[in-house]
């Protein structure tokens, strides 16, 4: 018989999962992004916002990296509060839309990390080098 998690303690689980997500989605991605450029050129960026950032320097890349943050804590911080605040009936729901969402970002953010790599080992994004392995 399943034992259902108190959500009190689900909910703060969800910000140890909001912090794998974002530590994948900023700190990583930045971190990977910075040697992908070095390899590919700013015109190998996919991400416009990115792009623009790079050709105008670090600082802006930074800059636009910390607003992400703050926004996307935000968000996450309305989230929680969302499911903490739920009732009855549908906290569960709100409760899976919040985990399927994160997921969804943590495996995004793990997706961006390895096309990075890809692109610092090969000099050509995953989509490209899957899509040449396939017959």
């Amino acid at each position: 018989m399943d034992v259902p998690i108190p959500s009190h303690r689900r909910h703060q689980e969800y910000w140890d999962w909001v912090a794998v997500a974002l530590f994948l989605l900023l700190s990583v991605d930045l971190l990977t992004t910075v040697f992908a450029v070095k390899v590919a050129g700013v015109a190998g960026e996919a991400n416009p916002i990115v792009a623009w950032a790079f050709e105008r320097g670090m600082g802006w890349l930074l800059g636009i990296n910390l607003l992400a943050l703050l926004v996307l804590v935000a968000l996450f911080h309305g989230l929680i509060t969302l499911a903490r605040r739920s009732p009855e009936p549908l906290d569960d729901v709100v409760a899976l839309s919040f985990e399927v969402w994160i997921g969804g970002l943590i495996a995004a953010g793990l997706f961006v990390f390895a096309n990075n790599l890809v692109v610092i080992l090969e000099g050509r994004d995953l989509v490209s080098l899957v899509a040449q392995l396939l017959p």
